[in-house]
């Protein structure tokens, strides 16, 4: 299923004069890149109806009108599965999904047989659908995870990720009751050298800032808002065990215990977002899964 969206653009009074290339790279943000793709799809340019090349001249009125469609084979073979993916949102630009423990952005090497969400989309959508993650979630992490149907409209995400027009929350539950109830954990985060895979905070790293409330505490465990300004691997799992409250089930920076959980207890809950086309301001939500609900009873 190929992505054919198109993006729009009324020529106002202050562009009069203005070439299409210059609209393409000023006002819609597309990419020298993407450009010189662009040139050589068929009526991939398009003013008033009419094929042009980038140098034609816009006047005030003129409609341009541009594919956003990829118009290339995906980079990687995907295998298609018959795993279960919910689609909580989405148009012909992009989808929210919700996505479940257990589950892979994209295959691994080292997980060969894991569901992936690539794999899952394939499913549903062919397999010449191209995966355009914007915001990756773990294995392990549960939740809302924002896909893009074209590089155009994955670049743009990207660029407002971490942005007041594209806010994500998450829910965790943690071990003990972090103090004071509410904080921020500014806390540059690097590689540690002592694993292959985990991250520790140190001070050479990146910057890294995360925001914290205590919503509940039940026996040992408390649930959390979690919502992080930037987006580090592993940050929200490492800035909490950094101030000596773990994720409950994080095996890497924690203590596992499968008889309470499989997993870090982490789920992206909310996000908003301000569509890169429309503009308009999109909510999606999605609830805190069974197994994390069953830690505060």
């Amino acid at each position: 299923m190929e992505c054919n969206a198109v993006v729009s653009y009324t020529v106002p009074p202050e562009d009069n004069g203005a070439t299409v290339r210059h609209i393409l790279r000023a006002r819609l943000h597309f990419s020298a890149h993407a450009i010189s793709r662009l040139v050589r799809v068929p009526d991939g340019i398009l003013v008033n109806g009419q094929p042009v090349h980038t140098p034609f001249i816009l006047r005030t009125g003129d409609r341009l009108d541009v594919q956003t469609a990829d118009h290339r084979p995906p980079s990687a073979v995907i295998t298609p599965g018959p795993w279960p993916l919910p689609v909580l949102w989405e148009d012909e630009h992009m989808l929210v999904v919700n996505k479940p423990a257990g589950m892979t952005a994209h295959a691994s090497n080292f997980l060969p047989d894991t569901p992936t969400v690539a794999g899952a989309l394939a499913w549903t959508r062919g397999a010449e659908f191209i995966f355009h993650p914007v915001s990756r979630l773990d294995k392990g992490t549960t939740g809302l995870m924002v896909i893009a149907k074209s590089g155009y409209i994955h670049d743009l995400l990207r660029r407002s990720l971490h942005t007041p027009d594209f806010r994500r929350e998450y829910r965790a539950v943690c071990v003990g009751r972090p103090v004071p109830d509410k904080g921020t954990i500014d806390a540059p985060i690097g590689r540690d050298t002592r694993s292959a895979v985990a991250r520790m905070v140190r001070p050479d790293g990146s910057p890294a800032v995360s925001h914290y409330q205590v919503l509940k505490t039940q026996g040992a465990f408390s649930l959390l808002r979690l919502r992080p300004e930037t987006g580090r691997t592993h940050q929200l799992r490492v800035h909490m065990a950094s101030i000596g409250c773990p994720l409950v089930g994080d095996w890497l920076y924690g203590v596992e215990n499968l008889t309470l959980i499989s997993r870090p207890a982490l789920h992206s809950a909310a996000l908003a977002l301000v569509h890169p086309v429309t503009r308009e301001l999109i909510s999606v939500s999605a609830p805190i899964p069974d197994d994390m609900q069953r830690l505060l009873m």
